[in-house]
């Protein structure tokens, strides 16, 4: 063979093996990208929502979109896919909070009027280990609300899964915080029981804790909820294996909290040594204004009012001893009531 022919050869050779080893790459390539799970191919309904991230980012297209260690896939014992929401004691957090939160905020706002429709399905599987037990939110995680964005931005639902340390089952339960008629100083929130104890329920000092809920709900036990917002009235039902199926009904239109008589005694108890203890509500409480849900996990532990270990805010050594929530959710949809 002559030495042209075979450069020729060689040359021939040489670029069918690339590219042979090119379509193996892209194959293994293809194969990987396929592996990654992304929150919007368990849950569709993500293109619906922006997200606030426990370091403090934010994302306003969830589609394809997850961040390690904070919003991302895993699968239990029976390979089922899960969307995890993970945020430490202390990290970057919103203007109008202290706490830290994983959270989607819809896109999309409503009036009580119009109404809108929240579902989910989950399990906790972890809340903040160190905290105050005389303050009513230590140890808690808030997995779906209703946020106001008009007036005071108060938030007509908060739905809460608490559990003291050592305790194998905590509690669910939902606040409703009064739309504040003057001065948003006397807000105050007023807190129904699901499954467990209430916001109310609070330890005798900072390391004595409550007696543990005998109808409580374990971490990683897995419920649902659905919030359904229709003509002005808030309908809300919650679904676990174990437990009865619980329903409630709220006007978000017409106030229950009108004058100090129609305080309730939880309430005075709760407020009784703080400022904002003085408030009554609007008669028409949220009526007419914008509204949307929020959904995942709302850390209510930190370190100014519970007194949560946050590690100097270092984010790596809060996960690593307790210091943090995490929610997993299966399943989620939303929707308009009155488009």
């Amino acid at each position: 063979m002559k030495l042209t022919s075979k450069l020729i050869f060689i040359a021939c050779f040489t670029i069918a093996l690339n590219s042979c080893l090119n379509k193996k790459n892209e194959k293994a390539t293809t194969k990987i990208a396929k592996k990654i799970k992304y929150p919007s191919d368990v849950i569709p309904f993500m293109d619906m929502w922006k997200i606030l991230l426990g370091d403090g980012t934010k994302s306003e297209d969830l589609v394809g979109f997850q961040k390690e260690g904070f919003f991302y896939v895993d699968k239990d014992k029976e390979n089922t896919n899960w969307v995890v929401y993970k945020t430490p004691n202390s990290g970057v957090t919103s203007r109008t909070s202290s706490n830290t939160r994983t959270e989607l905020h819809q896109k999309k706002y409503w009036t009580p009027e119009t109404g809108g429709k929240l579902t989910g399905t989950l399990k906790v599987m972890h809340v903040s280990t160190t905290g105050d037990a005389t303050v009513s939110s230590s140890y808690s995680v808030v997995v779906g609300q209703i946020h106001s964005d008009k007036g005071h931005e108060n938030e007509p639902l908060k739905i809460y899964y608490k559990k003291f340390p050592g305790h194998k089952k905590g509690s669910v339960f939902w606040n409703y915080e009064i739309n504040t008629k003057g001065n948003n100083i006397g807000r105050f929130d007023y807190s129904t029981a699901v499954w467990g104890h209430d916001f109310s329920v609070v330890g005798k000092s900072a390391e004595v804790y409550p007696k543990e809920p005998e109808n409580g709900i374990a971490l990683g036990e897995e419920f649902s909820y659905e919030v359904n917002v229709n003509k002005g009235i808030m309908y809300l039902t919650f679904i676990s294996k174990n437990h009865k199926t619980v329903k409630f009904t709220k006007s978000l239109i017409q106030s229950e909290f009108a004058t100090r008589a129609d305080v309730p005694e939880q309430v005075k108890k709760m407020y009784a040594n703080r400022e904002k203890g003085g408030g009554v509500e609007r008669e028409i409480a949220y009526a007419g204004e914008l509204q949307y849900f929020k959904q995942g996990a709302y850390n209510q532990a930190n370190a100014k009012s519970t007194k949560s270990e946050i590690y100097d805010g270092d984010i790596a050594k809060q996960y690593a001893n307790g210091s943090y929530a995490e929610v997993w959710f299966k399943k989620g949809t939303l929707e308009s009531v009155n488009p």
